[in-house]
């Protein structure tokens, strides 16, 4: 199978709660697979659309089943390295009574910290025509340098190129260290899926969402010419300028209505949902509700990667509506 989609970056384990409140008052947890780019890797592999996935998991007990979900889910192992000399990152998610989450991390050292520059060959740029990565791996190790490298290359390439910045506070020395690096990142970026909150800590302003994202594309420092601001249970805006190569629009969707049971992983499967239909040659309004509808059957179960929806169930929720 030809794989034309790339996504990097991390793969770690989610301890998922059992019931809400302050992690101190959590009595037991599960263990489920998670990290971002991971949850968009197997959404894509969910929607019948499978990518090459590069990621550096531990050498021990959490990365070898790491592993086995992977290829479960049916992403090749090309990119999947083994790390002798690293543990494998764990997450512990606290969640109110909204679902709504926060995380804590013990990622000091870990192997996803450790990816290396030039790891992905040219041969295997030049067969993709979308690169994806996430800002987590920005955050410390040689794996910032790693990211950055890989996102130059992909644009060199001539790989339309995505990024989710994912501001996760505690990992992070301070607001401007994470605002640099991301607008580093942004300099080789097609299209950048963020909220307008984090939209803002990179130093960009406006009265609205939609002005927000208007800005990130008229800045003269980015190559960013698509933009979608996801907005949780209100749907999510994109805005897209004539050097997109689907056709220049702002349109807006306010999302579906499910019983929300974990929002975890759905920022992740909006991102996949939106790759997936731009790459089928969908409009910019129509994608937007695709990875609307992603996203919010995402919700409806326990788990980032287990609750991922399939194309089928997909499309049910938008013939629903």
């Amino acid at each position: 199978m030809a794989h034309d989609v790339l996504v990097a970056g991390e793969t770690l384990i989610d301890w998922v709660p059992d019931q809400p409140g302050p992690l101190e008052d959590v009595a037991g947890f599960e263990r489920r697979p998670g990290g971002a780019p991971a949850n968009v890797a197997v959404a894509l592999a969910r929607l019948d659309e499978p990518p090459l996935f590069w990621t550096r998991v531990g050498a021990d007990p959490f990365g070898r089943y790491l592993e086995r979900i992977l290829a479960d889910y049916g992403l090749p192992d090309q990119f999947v390295t083994r790390d002798t000399g690293a543990k494998t990152t764990l997450a512990f998610v606290t969640h109110d009574e909204t679902g709504d989450r926060e995380f804590t991390f013990y990622r000091d050292g870990t192997a996803d910290t450790r990816l290396e520059p030039g790891r992905i060959d040219d041969e295997t740029l030049a067969d993709c025509e979308w690169v994806h990565a996430g800002g987590v791996t920005l955050a410390s190790g040689s794996s910032r340098a790693a990211t950055l490298d890989l996102l130059e290359r992909a644009a060199a390439a001539d790989c339309t190129t995505s990024f989710d910045p994912n501001w996760r506070p505690e990992l992070w020395p301070d607001e401007e260290t994470f605002a640099s690096v991301a607008t580093d990142a942004l300099a080789h970026v097609d299209v950048c899926f963020a909220t307008a909150a984090e939209l803002e800590l990179l130093g960009t302003t406006g009265e609205s969402p939609t002005a927000v994202a208007r800005a990130v594309i008229s800045d003269g420092a980015a190559q960013t010419h698509t933009v979608f601001v996801t907005r949780g249970s209100e749907g999510a805006i994109a805005v897209a300028d004539d050097d997109a190569p689907w056709p220049a629009d702002t349109v807006s969707h306010s999302g579906f209505a499910v019983e929300t049971v974990d929002t975890t992983g759905a920022g992740d499967a909006f991102v996949a949902g939106a790759i997936a239909a731009l790459r089928d040659g969908h409009t910019l309004a129509d994608a937007v509700a695709f990875a609307n509808a992603v996203a919010a059957t995402a919700t409806t179960a326990r788990g980032a990667m287990a609750a991922l929806p399939t194309r089928d169930a997909v499309e049910t929720l938008l013939e629903a509506e």
